[in-house]
């Protein structure tokens, strides 16, 4: 019985995600803050393939409480983007349902220059149904067929590109979003708009769902939701200064949504890639660069920053890194998790640290599980890993907050370590 509950829970978050809209006259519906947190069976299924432990009793323990709270430690990548379309309302209701203390909104601008939330400007064929519309005939790259030789074998991929600075604002609300995904085999646009990886769903992006969110119109959201927020300024497809918006301008512009909006500086954690943008806010907008977001963008272990660079990051005046998962952990002689150089150093430079992304790897226990787990691969075994991996990131690394794409995994870890 206690099963079938959390099964119940887990679709009511999703029916109930689909049903709110940023547009009183879509569907006659607006998302209001979660009188409750849903959690939902997948943190319950994750500590029951755990591995017999002092850890696991803590979290069967803790599993039986029954009542959860929302945690700043929680943070929804793109909103609940395992299986809801990424930066659509339906996805950042699904993640602060889910107990996400702040939620994110990918930061980029139309042709008319205004901020709408995408993972990246050149990507509204894959995450939004562009190519099935007559919009496809404005992208930078129009759809191009595969090429696949008499026996089906694929010769050349489909191919095409399609950026929000193609379109105006009034073109993108036209639009619907879906899981970010593309068939390579594709002949036509259709086609193309296929290929959902096999660890996802497209259960939540049919016609009803998938709607697609201005930067204002997150904040606004986040609002009602009574979540935070941690708007990432995405790198432009485009060259700079772009119809007379400069990168500063562009950064600054961000930061202006959030004030005129009435947003406190505390309740914001603006983020980049780009080291000039965060220092852009450390030296002009004090409140917000205090708690701005260097994220790093490495590869592989050898690309990380050196503990000078640490240093020298701190020196600058940024309080805050976001690396990679597989930055932070190693394994020990025995094989166990451990925290890794990398984290010491960044701890010893006085950094915060925040890391992303869980549950973004597909099933673990086959092995090869990638770019998050490079590091310390070895030490996993089972899906239930996940949440030592979470045990070792908070404890002994002393991570600030973790991205996940399922929210709920993250919440379930927060409250019953006792994280806020």
């Amino acid at each position: 019985m206690r099963q079938l509950i959390l099964v119940f829970a887990l679709l009511s978050v999703a029916a109930g995600s689909a049903l709110a809209s940023p547009h009183d006259h879509q569907r006659g519906q607006r998302a209001e803050r979660p009188t409750h947190v849903q959690l939902g069976a997948r943190p319950f299924f994750l500590v029951d393939d755990m591995s017999d432990s002092p850890l696991k009793q803590r979290l069967q323990q803790c599993g039986q409480r029954g009542q959860f709270r929302s945690s700043d430690f929680s943070i929804g990548h793109r909103g609940a983007a395992l299986q809801f379309p990424e930066h659509t309302l339906e996805s950042y209701t699904a993640a602060a349902r889910m107990g996400a203390g702040i939620v994110e909104c990918d930061v980029t601008f139309t042709k008319d220059k205004e901020l709408v939330c995408r993972h990246a400007q050149n990507d509204l064929h894959t995450t939004t149904n562009i190519l099935a519309t007559p919009l496809a005939a404005k992208c930078t790259q129009p759809f191009v067929p595969a090429a696949l030789d008499a026996d089906g074998k694929l010769i050349t991929p489909a191919k095409a590109e399609c950026r929000t600075s193609d379109i105006t604002l009034a073109e993108f609300r036209t639009l619907r979003g879906k899981m970010d995904a593309f068939n390579p085999a594709a002949r036509t646009p259709q086609e193309y708009l296929g290929g959902t990886a096999n660890w996802r769903t497209d259960l939540y992006a049919g016609p009803s769902s998938g709607t697609l969110m201005t930067h204002a119109e997150s904040i606004e959201l986040f609002k009602r939701l009574g979540v935070k927020m941690t708007p990432e300024l995405k790198s432009p497809s485009v060259a700079m200064p772009f119809d007379g918006l400069t990168q500063e301008a562009y950064a600054q512009k961000m930061i202006d949504e959030y004030k005129r909006a009435g947003v406190p500086a505390r309740h914001v954690w603006a983020q980049s890639f780009n080291i000039d943008d965060v220092l852009y806010w450390v030296r002009n907008e004090a409140a917000f660069g205090q708690q701005a977001v260097f994220l790093d963008d490495a590869n592989t272990v050898a690309d990380l920053p050196s503990y000078n660079d640490l240093v020298g990051y701190k020196t600058a005046g940024i309080q805050i890194v976001a690396p990679p998962i597989f930055a932070l952990l190693g394994t020990d002689a025995a094989g166990r998790l451990v925290p890794s150089t990398y984290a010491r150093d960044a701890r010893n430079a006085g950094l915060g640290i925040i890391t992303w992304t869980l549950e973004r790897s597909g099933i673990l226990a086959d092995g090869n599980n990638g770019f998050y787990y490079q590091s310390f691969d070895s030490a996993i075994k089972t899906e239930g890993d996940m949440l030592r991996v979470l045990d070792v990131l908070a404890r002994d690394v002393g991570v600030m907050g973790v991205f996940s794409d399922w929210p709920a995994t993250t919440t379930f870890y927060a409250n019953c370590a006792g994280l806020r």
